[in-house]
């Protein structure tokens, strides 16, 4: 798999966020290094390609957050080639329409399983769009939402997410969607979804949010489903990261999602229909 850093808030910072964001990437690879155990129990970590970060463009304007997703969607399309499974790590959640549109091109009508506190369905430009610009410009035909918080959405978000055949789930409908998921499918994990209290480091800090054991349940079911084509951590912000709690959060989850990987690849050689992978995700095993 390719781990790629994603840099930039400026999409954040167009939507009124606190911003920080950009230092994300640097955050998660530090608690990255400081956890975890190199020769775990019961399964074997799948090969990591870390990538690095992809440059963002420089200046403030909506043309200059358009450059950074021509840059992000460049390096996503140059880990497919090479027959690798793209992990993100920002970063502003609007790069996600950057990081999963060239995955869509590969997987026409793509599903999108996504845990969030916010639709993010806006139409104006900013961290706020993603799976809007996913429908409307990259052909993913439906969306499975677990975690949003009500008092963060305006109901004109909700009826176009419910338009556009959104569903919204609590843990147990979402975790069995994506084990039973038929078609090809992407995942994203903002981490605002989370509460406050576990994870005070990000853009945009949810007083109410989901406990972490349930986003582990459901992220390490991610990483097992055989139809998901990719996955992003998004909206780390270490600025306001007391102790580096939320870094050290997203790694774990980060590894959690990779054990899923390990199962899910290490069943591919044992199953009557591993001829249903593609060639890329079957070199992606490096």
């Amino acid at each position: 798999m390719a781990l790629i850093g994603l840099p930039d808030d400026l999409g954040v910072r167009m939507n009124g966020g606190r911003p920080g964001a950009s230092e994300g990437p640097t955050a998660f690879r530090s608690a990255l290094a400081r956890y975890g155990v190199r020769e775990p129990s019961g399964w074997v970590w799948p090969g990591v390609y870390d990538a690095g970060d992809v440059v963002p463009a420089g200046g403030d304007s909506p043309d200059a957050l358009a450059e950074t997703h021509g840059r992000v969607t460049l390096a996503v399309e140059a880990a497919l080639d090479m027959g690798l499974f793209p992990i993100g790590v920002g970063g502003g959640h609007d790069l996600t329409f950057a990081f999963v549109r060239p995955v869509a091109i590969r997987y026409p009508g793509l599903v999108g399983y996504y845990m969030d506190a916010h639709l993010d369905v806006r139409d104006s430009i900013g961290s706020g769009m993603p799976f809007r610009r996913l429908i409307e410009e990259c052909g993913v035909q439906s969306l499975r939402l677990v975690g949003m918080n009500p008092m963060a959405n305006a109901s004109e978000h909700l009826e176009y997410f419910s338009e556009k055949r959104g569903r919204l789930m609590d843990c147990a409908e979402f975790e069995a969607s994506a084990r039973e998921e038929p078609l090809n499918a992407f995942a994203s994990l903002d981490l605002d979804v989370i509460d406050g209290a576990h994870a005070p480091g990000v853009s945009a800090v949810h007083p109410c949010g989901m406990v972490p054991r349930d986003i582990e349940r459901l992220v390490e079911t991610l990483g097992r489903s055989r139809r998901i084509r990719c996955f992003d951590i998004m909206e780390l912000n270490p600025r306001f990261d007391h102790d580096g709690r939320t870094a050290r959060l997203a790694a774990h989850l980060f590894l959690v999602f990779m054990r899923g990987l390990a199962e899910r690849w290490g069943d591919l050689g044992r199953d009557e229909g591993a001829g249903a992978w593609s060639r890329g995700e079957s070199e992606g095993r490096r």
